[in-house]
């Protein structure tokens, strides 16, 4: 795809994080990670995030990360599925990581923070610059934590960048994504990226955002996608009714340990029958007594 084709997907519908799959070794576990992308491409989510946050894209190496991108887009295959491919660390192995994960057939990159220590804009415009740079295909900044841009920044970067397309935010920061809307307009595409984002998800349409990736479409995918339907026609009452039914007690159980927003999303995909495996250190996953609060929670709400 080109980046203003994959900015047209983006804003087209609701995406959505796959986790990646490991076997009892902790290796990348193809085959069910192929089956679990078939199955969510069934759905209507016309963007899928490759080796993402819910993916575990910190806990992969560079080297494997170009194989999930790889298998992704064989499993999407004939599908309406655009693939974009996580991407990240210092700006040399992000670099690096652009150019492989490209060459696999990513149809675009989402930059994640880059690695530990806080920055200057200064040093995040050359940061996210030399990554955009570095390839042909659409890139989007993920605003949060250590690697915030603001405004001045941003503007910078569109008009030295040409294939920076989209802006996802994890913030929280209302006031600082409406300033970034009503600057930028529709130089960008808007999501947003707060944990479990149906939480926060009429917030940010308010804010000028256009869609939201959904963690919990991994393994109850016609939920999500029936909550951003009726999110986007208006209906106030039944977005109230899933929130209170579904994501307040799957928000109660994520809150439960550091890590959860991953290890929850992982356990309910197992739950549905996909060989997802563990997740990798340093994250722990549920316990027996979670999980089978998650399984009738997804019981009471198959769709």
């Amino acid at each position: 795809m080109t980046p203003e084709e994959i900015k047209a997907a983006l804003g087209a519908g609701l995406l959505s994080f796959p986790v990646t799959h490991f076997d009892d070794e902790g290796e990348f576990k193809q085959d069910s990670y192929q089956r679990h992308i078939e199955w969510l491409s069934g759905f209507e989510a016309p963007v899928l995030f490759a080796a993402g946050g819910t993916g575990e894209f910190f806990s992969l190496s560079p080297d494997e990360v170009p194989t999930i991108v790889k298998s992704a887009k064989e499993a999407a295959g004939n599908s309406n599925t655009a693939i974009v491919s996580g991407c990240g660390f210092g700006t040399r192995v992000g670099v690096d990581m652009a150019k492989a994960v490209e060459k696999a057939g990513a149809d675009g990159i989402l930059l994640l923070p880059h690695y530990l220590i806080d920055a200057p804009q200064e040093g995040l415009y050359q940061h996210v610059k030399k990554i955009c740079q570095s390839v042909g295909i659409g890139v989007m900044v993920y605003n949060r934590d250590n690697s915030v841009l603001q405004v001045d920044t941003l503007k910078r970067l569109c008009d030295e960048c040409p294939n920076l397309i989209g802006f996802k935010d994890g913030t929280g920061d209302i006031g600082l994504v409406r300033q970034v809307t009503a600057t930028m307009g529709d130089r960008l595409m808007y999501l947003g990226g707060m944990p479990t984002a149906e939480l926060f998800a009429e917030a940010y349409l308010g804010a000028g955002f256009t869609t939201y990736s959904s963690a919990v479409f991994n393994f109850v995918p016609g939920l999500a996608v029936e909550f951003y339907k009726e999110l986007r026609a208006g209906n106030r009452a039944r977005c109230e009714e899933i929130l209170r039914d579904f994501f307040y007690p799957f928000m109660a159980l994520r809150a439960r340990r550091k890590g959860y927003a991953v290890a929850a999303i992982k356990a309910g995909v197992r739950l549905q029958g996909f060989d997802a495996g563990k997740v990798r250190p340093p994250l722990d996953d549920l316990t027996a007594e979670e999980e089978q609060m998650l399984l009738k929670l997804i019981g009471s709400h198959k769709r």
